[in-house]
């Protein structure tokens, strides 16, 4: 198969389109984010914001008891729930109905314990959840689990260095052949959409490409942003691999735009608040499209 990948543009996205937002939160499909810990309990607000600003209707936050309390008074829009005190022991009741019943569920913003990462990942995969988004220690326990305990619809949002955790090897250069065979490699493996920096590949070896994007991207959350977006792309009801190479394009885009404007140094949770005008320079052009540098 040719290493050859489609480029994504404002006229390929225009051409994909997005699904009718209805009149109603409903409509818009509902995002739970699975993570969070004593440590890190911003980067879970970070992905739910992005879902949030990408269009999602409804959010769902689930941390650690620990944190619970300080994360429900900071995002006003999201429902907070409470993982079970033990990650071994089954998610049930309402919590349960709640993550099956979900557009897109993302684990792994913000967790940092391997063992209780892994075990909240299968607890979450046995509720059937229809589509599965892991970021950061979801990914990295990813090779530790039984690919057939994961819903067929499986997101992967990897940097270099989670892929090649998931590869097994060191992961092609940047912009390589080499790169998208690897990526390739791991999408037939785990049987998933990849997405690492702007290459976007599906388990049949189909492949795009997001050249927007450049250092101010490499800021602490960053990637939070990103997996969010993900999320809320896919909880809006596009095919998985639109919904991923949709919100790499948006999330790049609104690197370029805050590299112009402040400048080098912006914040994560300024990339989030960027997504909704990125996104509505493609939908609404008439507004004036933003032209990535």
């Amino acid at each position: 198969m040719s290493s050859q990948s489609e480029s994504v543009t404002p006229d390929l996205l225009r051409e994909w389109g997005l699904p009718d937002p209805g009149n109603s939160k409903k409509t818009r499909g509902r995002v739970m984010v699975v993570g969070g810990s004593r440590r890190s309990p911003g980067a879970i607000l970070l992905a739910g914001e992005a879902a949030l600003r990408v269009g999602a209707g409804r959010l769902g936050l689930v941390v650690p008891g620990s944190i619970e309390a300080q994360i429900g008074v900071v995002i006003r829009e999201a429902a907070i729930f409470s993982l079970p005190e033990r990650a071994t022991d089954p998610i049930e009741g309402h919590l349960r109905d709640e993550l099956a019943a979900a557009g897109a569920v993302l684990v792994g913003p913000g967790f940092d314990e391997p063992d209780e990462t892994r075990a909240t990942v299968e607890a979450v995969a046995d509720t059937d959840v229809s589509c599965l988004v892991l970021d950061a220690f979801g990914l990295g326990v990813l090779p530790d689990i039984d690919r057939s305990r994961l819903p067929q619809t499986l997101l992967l949002n990897p940097n270099a260095e989670e892929a090649s955790r998931l590869l097994g090897r060191e992961l092609g250069e940047n912009g390589s052949d080499e790169r998208i065979a690897d990526l390739r490699e791991i999408a037939e493996r785990y049987q998933a959409i990849v997405n690492c920096y702007g290459d976007v590949v599906d388990p049949a070896g189909a492949s795009w490409r997001v050249e927007a994007g450049g250092a101010g991207l490499g800021t602490s959350g960053s990637g939070d942003v990103l997996a969010g977006a993900i999320a809320g792309m896919a909880a809006r009801g596009l095919p998985p691999e639109r919904a991923v190479a949709w919100a790499s394009w948006a999330h790049a885009s609104a690197g370029d735009r805050l590299t112009k404007h402040p400048g080098l140094g912006f914040l994560a949770g300024d990339l989030a608040r960027e997504l909704t005008p990125v996104l509505n320079s493609v939908l609404k052009p008439v507004l004036g499209e933003f032209t990535p540098a």
